[in-house]
């Protein structure tokens, strides 16, 4: 580990000019030092040319990996591991930073030596440079850990962070399935790392329409994903104190008892038991359409279940409208 150093990793996957974009706000911080390690996930295209350009240009900071495709997760997990930073950054290759990023969270990470991560707002803008939101998501919320907020949903984005190095070692390895950043960050908040924010803005998040993005995936396939994720979102909640009173608990498990009526309705009866088992855990009033649901699954199937479901919501959204 290098002192003071910004290692930023950043996996590409056919996006030879967007990395550009990307590769030019990590150089244009008006911090140092940095090291950006780029991870050519099997680009079919001229992206590994690309790259390999910027890493003639700028041989004293960019290093190139080239590696088959294996999604982000495994992809942020080779840049990890040939990281020499002090501090860690991650950057996906549509998104780009503002030059003040590194500048403000590592001084909040230097004036706040009890906190592993620093994080300011994000900007969510469109293709023609338009903001549609800032901040967008919680960017612009303070808190002082991930938890329990996480049990809600993923509150700010891939690149918002930046890390101390020993906390993206204690969270360990990056998974291969989805929602991969979301269970790092829950392996850290389940470690008790507090958060100081910075207050600034530091990162843009891009909103566009590209089919090789990873949220364009099947829907069965992130429904399967999920069902993996959540029990370990769950554990590492109840790691770090969160209580079964939560409110967040609460949401969790409504949002365990949709997955599994979701997951019944496409024939996967294990993992809708599993995650319907979930939601009874962690609900403590245990409502009666978690039970009824249970009585209609043993009788007529997961099938039966999810399609009675699917009416029950139609309906309910007909009433409202």
């Amino acid at each position: 580990m290098i002192p003071g150093l910004v290692t930023t990793i950043i996996p590409v996957y056919n996006r030879p000019e967007m990395i550009v974009r990307a590769v030019q706000s990590v150089l244009d911080q008006t911090y140092r030092p940095v090291e950006i390690i780029i991870v050519n996930d099997g680009s079919t295209d001229s992206t590994g040319q690309v790259v390999d350009e910027l890493s003639r240009q700028h041989p004293e900071e960019i290093r190139i990996l080239h590696t088959p495709n294996g999604g982000p997760g495994l992809a942020r997990e080779a840049g990890r591991l040939r990281a020499n930073g002090e501090f860690i950054q991650y950057l996906d290759s549509d998104d780009w930073l503002l030059p003040n990023k590194f500048f403000d969270q590592v001084a909040a990470l230097c004036s706040h030596p009890d906190c592993g991560i620093a994080y300011g707002i994000t900007r969510l803008v469109n293709e023609a440079g338009h903001i549609l939101a800032e901040p967008s998501k919680d960017t612009g919320v303070i808190r002082e850990h991930l938890f329990p907020a996480l049990l809600v949903n993923r509150w700010w984005h891939t690149h918002t962070p930046l890390y101390r190095r020993d906390v993206s070692d204690a969270a360990g390895a990056w998974p291969k399935q989805r929602p991969e950043d979301w269970d790092l960050e829950a392996r850290m908040g389940a470690l008790g790392v507090k958060l100081v924010y910075c207050g600034s803005v530091v990162s843009c998040h891009l909103d566009h329409d590209s089919p090789n993005r990873v949220t364009k995936g099947s829907q069965l396939a992130y429904l399967r994903d999920e069902a993996w994720f959540m029990p370990r979102l769950y554990a590492c909640a109840c790691k770090a104190g969160v209580p079964l009173t939560a409110p967040e608990m609460y949401h969790f498990s409504r949002w365990a008892f949709m997955r599994a009526r979701d997951l019944g309705a496409e024939g996967e009866g294990e993992a809708a038991w599993d995650l319907l088992n979930l939601a009874r855990r962690t609900c403590t009033t245990n409502p009666m359409s978690m039970r009824f649901a249970a009585v209609l699954a043993r009788l007529f199937g997961w099938k039966v279940v999810g399609k009675l479901a699917m009416i029950i919501d139609h309906t309910r959204s007909s009433i409202r409208n």
